[in-house]
């Protein structure tokens, strides 16, 4: 059964409804635009929600009802999304797009080293942890944040330097929306999850803010400088579009 639409102020513009799926509550959010034509329903993979848009002259109760009707078809695309991993011990976790079992070593200062897998089946590369239990997914969170940081500074000087551009400032962030983005002021911000896809996924995203330098837009000259910057533009949009939902359920 669907709850009633709850206003999260007196002027949002954005509603929320309930909806019970497989025995799980799940949150939807209802936004009514002027320019949307008819009811559009998407899921949010990375944060693993619906998003109903509808135009403004639809009323709650079509909008309850459209979701009714489209049960099967959510149900489905949750069943279809990428399981979840924790950043826990014997967790597979790819690093640079190469997989790798997390391994906890208590003994010792906290800390995250690599090294080769000694025996046994499956990753043949080992993140170990030290440290205590508890404290595994914090270590490993601030690991990965440290090495995304360094990748894309490097990465972003180089591609920057081809242009005569120099960048203020690259923070990385943990983001579900976009992979990166480029303010007015020339500040570069990235998600933390890059570090996991391949290198040259991770180029790719850098030299794709780094253009926006020049054209804060996604014009045919933009492309032209993210295609003159980096040789992988389309291989690796073609590996984000098929695998970038499964680093969103990392973590």
């Amino acid at each position: 059964m669907i709850a009633a639409i709850r206003l999260r102020s007196a002027e949002a513009l954005t509603l929320h409804l309930t909806l019970t799926l497989e025995g799980t509550q799940h949150v939807i959010a209802l936004r009514r635009s002027p320019r949307a034509k008819r009811m559009t329903l998407r899921l949010r993979n990375a944060s693993r929600d619906f998003v109903l848009t509808v135009p403004q002259t639809v009323t709650s109760a079509m909008a309850r009802d459209f979701l009714e009707r489209q049960r099967g078809w959510m149900i489905e695309r949750l069943r279809r999304l990428p399981a979840r991993v924790m950043l826990t011990p014997d967790a597979i976790i790819p690093l640079r797009g190469v997989a790798h079992r997390v391994v906890h070593r208590p003994e010792g200062l906290r800390d995250v080293t690599i090294e080769a897998a000694r025996h046994g089946e499956g990753p043949t590369m080992n993140l170990c942890v030290s440290g205590p239990l508890a404290q595994v997914p914090r270590a490993l969170l601030a690991y990965f944040k440290r090495e995304a940081q360094r990748d894309l500074a490097a990465a972003v000087r180089f591609h920057a330097g081809k242009i005569g551009k120099t960048v203020k400032r690259v923070t990385i962030r943990d983001t579900t929306s976009r992979w990166g983005s480029c303010s007015s002021t020339g500040n570069l911000n990235f998600s933390w999850r890059l570090v996991l896809a391949p290198a040259y996924v991770l180029d790719y995203l850098a030299a794709h803010e780094v253009a926006h330098l020049l054209h804060m837009d996604h014009s045919p000259r933009f492309w032209k400088l993210a295609n003159q910057l980096s040789g992988d533009v389309a291989r690796a949009e073609a590996w984000l579009k098929a695998q970038g939902a499964r680093l969103h359920q990392i973590g």
